[in-house]
């Protein structure tokens, strides 16, 4: 099945107290890269993270966002420091001393001092943090490619119709060169004629000249590959995958063929029909993008 770039998943995991959330979006890139935003207490799993997007995800720009809640009372702890409150109590008395204070130092006092009393967090399970992390960021991975793979229909519905306008312009430019070389035999006999008045015309010279010019507008190695590129292109979209790159070749391809017949366009509606090749092959280059 073929996928798009862009997409967006969002999953939520509830385990005991504990709530993750995952949202991850992507846009268009040469390559996988991914920015995980996440509190800094979940960057140990990161490369672990970073292990699981890779199973879903070939190419693209990704950001993953991942937000985390724990709304348990023991997971936090107060510490009570009794050699920085002694610190403390030594230099106020000292201070006292110096200075002929009332020694008036009161535990509530000394207690709101910087650093007697500290909030510790609770050392936390890896094991159960990975497996509620794990189950929200395949959550959002499977909505992520769900949509992708949506888009991803839509454009091979696209693209086909394209290749189909494409096969009828090859259509049309191969139907139009005998008729090209034929009207060119006419013009060249009546031009010869009415230079030459009633003296015979050669016609084994008119034959050579037909053959010169015929050759040389002659687009059959052009349509040719134009049509076993469009071929190629068509079958790799049934088979889908991780096709953009091969696409986006043979798209490469195609112009060039296009390039060519333009080139030895020697009749307007050869021109206007090799421009239209041409403009598709353009839109397809465009959708190509896209794809993953």
């Amino acid at each position: 099945m073929i996928k798009s770039m862009t997409g967006f998943g969002r999953c939520e995991s509830h385990q005991g107290s504990r709530k993750f959330t995952v949202e991850m979006k992507a846009v268009n890139h040469r390559y996988f890269d991914v920015s995980i935003k996440m509190p800094k207490k979940l960057s140990f799993f990161e490369a672990a993270i970073r292990g699981l997007l890779k199973q879903y995800v070939q190419r693209g720009k990704l950001d993953v966002f991942i937000t985390y809640e724990d709304y348990a009372e023991e997971t936090v702890a107060l510490k009570y420091n009794e050699t920085v409150a002694a610190e403390y109590l030594k230099y106020f008395r000292q201070m006292a001393q110096t200075f002929e204070l009332k020694d008036d130092i009161s535990a509530s006092v000394l207690g709101r001092c910087p650093e007697v009393f500290t909030m510790e967090e609770q050392d936390i399970d890896e094991e159960e943090i990975w497996a509620g992390l794990k189950k929200a960021v395949e959550g959002a991975c499977e909505q992520f490619v769900a949509a992708r793979e949506q888009e991803g229909e839509a454009l091979k519905t696209d693209l086909l119709d394209k290749l189909d306008r494409m096969d009828e312009n090859v259509t049309l430019i191969e139907t139009r060169y005998p008729q090209i070389v034929a009207e060119y035999r006419q013009k060249l006999e009546e031009k010869v004629k009415e230079l030459l008045a009633d003296v015979q015309i050669d016609e084994g010279r008119i034959a050579a000249e037909v053959v010169i010019f015929a050759d040389k507008i002659c687009t059959d190695e052009e349509t040719v590959r134009l049509r076993s590129h469009i071929a190629t292109m068509r079958e790799s979209l049934m088979a889908g995958g991780g096709i953009g790159r091969k696409l986006d070749f043979i798209a490469q391809e195609m112009n060039r063929e296009a390039n060519t017949i333009l080139s030895k366009a020697n009749d307007l509606a050869t021109s206007n029909v090799a421009i239209d090749l041409k403009t598709e092959i353009e839109k397809v280059r465009e959708q190509i993008q896209n794809i993953e």
